[in-house]
């Protein structure tokens, strides 16, 4: 090859000196005709060399199944590939032209293989990219932090590219310059400090499964409630359900609390964890007479007839004098509410009836006694979600008043205003 390029590069000099023209005249002359051919011949090459190996991966393309080919060609991979044959013309080219010239051979030499360096970094890079495209399309990877990886595996090969780039340019060998680099390590490691960190932190991330693409995460110090779209190195970005984007260091997964929904959406329903205040003086014992037309609520009858014999016939073994209502036993009104909230729930369709389904009485407050639900949707999407949950307390809290009961609310224009 070097021969060929001699019989391409030589032929202008000897012929302007056989035409009369001095060295120097000369020397010029021919070196500014090599470098025009040079680039002529060059950019001829880069554009059969393009059109050559597009039309090769696009025919590839159309014969395989797999779509890791498409996505080389929508890098642009193949283009860069095309830049890189020229250039090495132009890198053994360069010392045949400029070989009266040693000063910018040198110059001309130290900056084509500068940007063949950089060339290939980039050549990695798209296939890398194309790699990372791949992967988020198959269902096992597509939750994985690849972007965290291909982010690591470039920070060693651009560290590689530079140490290489220095000793082209200063003539150094590659093992003194590794020698440097580890005598000045402390200086690396404040530098990339922050890369480091992410870089553990994904690692981490990724073995204990704490955090996957599409996950449902809330953190509140960075103002985070939303789905994971992106793991990299250094950042985790949030999609809030707000449709702004919340960028959280990934190093703070590891060091700060995070709320993780994967669980909630994964299970067989969403937990509903609520309660209402009731008016402590409100709750009462339930009179003879009223019992009557509260059996009138569908799903307190049996369980009103039932407790009624029981009671009766206890306070009739037991002799319990029942002209004072707290002789004895005795139903509440706010027994009978909790029973029937129970009851309402058990029946309600919206529910998961396979897991807890409590409505319980907390320890009461200065507000009054607060009567929580604690159930289980079925439906875990945020919107029906609420519907249910919604649905459920609007039944709770306009059927307070038909077992004489008041919910309790903060006092209003000076005095306290109760439902």
């Amino acid at each position: 090859m070097y021969n060929f390029l001699e019989k391409i590069f030589t032929w202008c000099d000897p012929l302007f000196r056989k035409w009369g023209l001095g060295f120097t005249i000369s020397s010029y002359a021919s070196m500014l005709i090599n470098i025009f051919i040079l680039s002529f011949l060059s950019y001829i090459i880069y554009r059969f060399f393009r059109f050559v190996l597009v039309k090769i991966m696009e025919v590839i393309a159309r014969k395989t199944k797999t779509k890791f080919d498409d996505l080389l060609i929508s890098n642009k991979t193949v283009m860069y590939i095309s830049h890189l044959i020229p250039l090495l013309f132009i890198y053994k080219s360069v010392p045949i032209i400029l070989k009266d010239y040693n000063y910018w051979e040198d110059v001309f030499g130290k900056l084509v293989g500068i940007y063949i360096i950089l060339l290939i970094l980039w050549i990695i890079r798209t296939i890398f990219n194309a790699l990372k495209d791949h992967l988020k399309s198959i269902p096992k990877f597509s939750d994985k932090p690849i972007d965290s990886y291909i982010q690591v595996i470039m920070i060693v090969l651009w560290i590689m590219g530079i140490t290489a780039i220095f000793s082209e340019v200063f003539e150094i060998k590659i093992e003194k310059m590794l020698t440097t680099l580890g005598a000045i390590s402390a200086i690396i490691l404040l530098i990339f400090r922050d890369t480091i960190l992410g870089f553990v932190a994904s690692i981490q991330v990724s073995v204990n499964d704490m955090l996957r693409i599409g996950d449902w995460i809330t953190m509140d110090k960075f103002g985070a409630d939303g789905d994971v779209i992106e793991i990299n190195l250094a950042t985790v970005k949030v999609r809030n359900f707000d449709n702004t984007t919340t960028s959280i260091p990934t190093y703070s997964l590891i060091s700060d609390s995070f709320k993780n929904w994967r669980g909630m959406q994964k299970s067989e329903g969403r937990r509903i964890k609520r309660h209402v205040l009731i008016k402590s003086n409100s709750v009462r014992f339930i009179k003879n007479g009223e019992l009557d037309d509260l059996m009138k609520i569908q799903l307190l009858k049996e369980y009103i007839a039932h407790k009624k014999v029981e009671i009766e016939k206890y306070n009739l073994n037991n002799n319990i004098d029942k002209e004072l209502s707290l002789n004895g036993r005795n139903l509440t009104n706010l027994g009978l509410f909790r029973k029937y909230i129970t009851k309402y729930l058990e029946n309600h369709a919206g529910l998961n009836k396979d897991m807890l389904l409590v409505c319980r009485q907390l320890q009461p407050t200065a507000q009054g006694i607060p009567l929580e639900i604690y159930v289980f949707s079925k439906d875990k999407q945020w919107e029906n979600y609420e519907y249910i949950m919604s649905d459920i307390f609007d039944h709770i809290i306009a059927s307070v008043s038909f077992f004489d009961l008041e919910l309790f609310e903060l006092p209003s224009e000076g005095r306290n205003v109760y439902l």
